[in-house]
């Protein structure tokens, strides 16, 4: 608790706010004046302030993010109420943090969330989804199905027919026979690999690897994204390699790894982006058992920013933005439930680069 007789200093407080704010999608002038133990006066100083940097946006009694003061006033009465109901294929990485950005964005607009976990071994989600459907005051659907199921197209159709609103989130698809897009919120995974191979390069690197956890609809991105930077930093084809590992879990994973570290010896490479942390982290751990030290002998970025800054030593990392993917899918959904006709939007949001650690110059 602070101490009423020595509140914090202003930067203290700003950071304070804005830490609120990213937690909590808004900050209420009552709450920060008892956590900060100071005057209504000064907190509204401080808002002000906050909003004329860009950081926030001042609304009645508070403070939101600056992309969501479009949407502070109450939903329209065709979503208040009811349920959105949401199907992803996993609960344990990645997309939790997803899941908290929907459920922060559909609270503030009156709605729940229905939640279901699929998995990436299911291969066809349309038994899990006619259940969510049939769920009492579902309103519509955030869905990001396997797209490399056997079914995968047939989801596609049955949820364009099923008669409730749909997003995909993460996922891109296309409606047959007319292959119209699908709605949908996705990030911009390539930029991401765009954004690893340009740190590498600005360190100096001149040989840079990637390589793949598993072919994903991420990873596909990823090596899109790879090869466009490597045609950017006009990489030779002697100046790159790309790889793929199989399951970690697996007992190819150890053999996998160190013919990596022996590729990257022997090509001069000093520079790897590794999708996804738990492969990066354990890439390293490999290397550093065999004498090579991470990041005066090979430079590492992780892509994900999951746990990352948790090793040591921490992990330069490219950090999708996923509390607003999720938030933007309920916006998205919130406004097609509203105005059914209005025009199909592909929300497209950017990935961040957090330089840690695990990348230097090289020696």
């Amino acid at each position: 608790m602070t101490d009423q007789h020595h509140a914090p200093l202003a930067p203290a407080r700003h950071a304070h706010i804005l830490a609120a704010l990213e937690r909590d999608g808004i900050v209420r002038v009552s709450q920060l004046t008892e956590e900060l133990g100071v005057t209504p006066v000064t907190l509204r100083r401080d808002l002000q302030q906050l909003e004329e940097e860009g950081h926030l946006e001042r609304v009645h009694g508070g403070a939101v993010p600056p992309s969501s003061a479009a949407d502070v006033s109450p939903p329209p009465s065709a979503i208040s109420g009811g349920a959105i109901a949401v199907l992803v294929p996993s609960l344990a990485y990645y997309w939790p943090g997803v899941v908290r950005g929907m459920e922060q964005e559909a609270r503030r607009l009156g709605l729940r969330l229905v939640l279901r976990g699929a998995s990436y071994e299911l291969q066809d989600e349309r038994p899990v989804l006619e259940r969510l459907v049939a769920t009492e005051d579902v309103r519509g659907l955030i869905v990001a199905p396997n797209p490399d199921a056997a079914h995968a197209q047939d989801v596609v159709q049955w949820l364009d027919q099923c008669g409730v609103p749909s997003v995909f989130v993460e996922r891109d698809a296309v409606v047959l026979p007319g292959r119209e897009p699908v709605e949908n919120v996705t990030t911009d995974h390539a930029l991401g690999a765009v954004l690893a191979a340009r740190h590498l390069a600005g360190l100096g690197h001149r040989k840079m690897g990637l390589i793949l956890s598993r072919d994903s609809p991420t990873g596909r991105k990823i090596v899109k994204g790879w090869a466009a930077a490597c045609e950017e930093l006009e990489l030779g084809p002697s100046a790159h390699f790309e790889s793929q590992f199989p399951d970690r879990n697996g007992a190819g994973f150890t053999t996998a790894v160190n013919a990596a570290i022996d590729t990257a010896l022997e090509t001069g490479v000093t520079g790897l982006v590794i999708h996804s942390d738990p492969e990066a982290m354990a890439f390293i751990d490999i290397a550093l058992n065999r004498g090579i030290s991470v990041p005066e002998d090979l430079s590492v970025v992780a892509y994900d920013d999951e746990v990352a800054q948790l090793f040591t030593p921490a992990l330069t990392a490219v950090s999708p933005p996923r509390a607003a993917v999720g938030a933007a899918a309920v916006d998205l959904l919130t406004r097609r439930i509203a105005d059914p006709s209005r025009a199909v939007h592909r929300v497209s949001l950017s990935p961040a680069l957090n330089a840690r650690e695990s990348t230097a110059p090289p020696a």
